[in-house]
């Protein structure tokens, strides 16, 4: 596994998470999935291009996405279907901004697609040349899944070998 690009993942995910719901956060879970991704509620695909390729997937039940959204807007949101997507979007626009950060702090460059609803039941397994990892981390809200997989591009292959 090709932790440096997986790790700030997990630590901007941890950051954003405990400043968010203002609470500690830990890793319940960690797991390398050579199955496909199987979705538990509302989640948000992020999708990545350039000198690593790859997507995240984050990914909450719907009374988790619930809590998360009246911490984000300081008050009851009462369950708004719309302002819970837009809570799962914000929570993947944050982690992705700071994982991006210090990915291009390391020299990668590449593009981040804006995060779309992933409405699929299963999302797409890891490969030979890709890491699939997916973890669960344990919130005062509830339990918060991110599925990454990435993979250097064939580009860039060579200079990582």
């Amino acid at each position: 596994m090709r932790m440096e690009l997986i790790q700030p993942f997990i630590n901007a995910a941890d950051a954003v998470l405990a400043t968010s719901l203002n609470a500690p956060t830990s890793i319940a879970d960690v797991s390398m999935d050579e199955q496909t991704y199987r979705r538990k509620g509302l989640a948000a695909l992020v999708s990545i291009n350039g000198d690593i390729e790859g997507r995240v997937i984050f990914d909450l039940d719907e009374p988790t996405a619930a809590k998360v959204a009246a911490a984000l807007a300081g008050g009851d949101v009462a369950g708004s279907p719309e302002i819970l997507r837009d809570t799962i979007f914000e929570l993947a626009n944050q982690v992705i901004g700071n994982a991006v950060t210090s990915l291009n702090d390391q020299g990668f460059r590449f593009h981040i697609s804006p995060p779309q609803e992933h409405t699929h039941d299963y999302g797409m397994a890891g490969s030979e040349d890709t890491e699939a990892l997916v973890m669960c981390f344990d919130t005062a809200g509830g339990r918060v899944f991110m599925n990454i997989a990435m993979r250097y591009n064939r580009r860039r292959k060579h200079e990582t070998d």
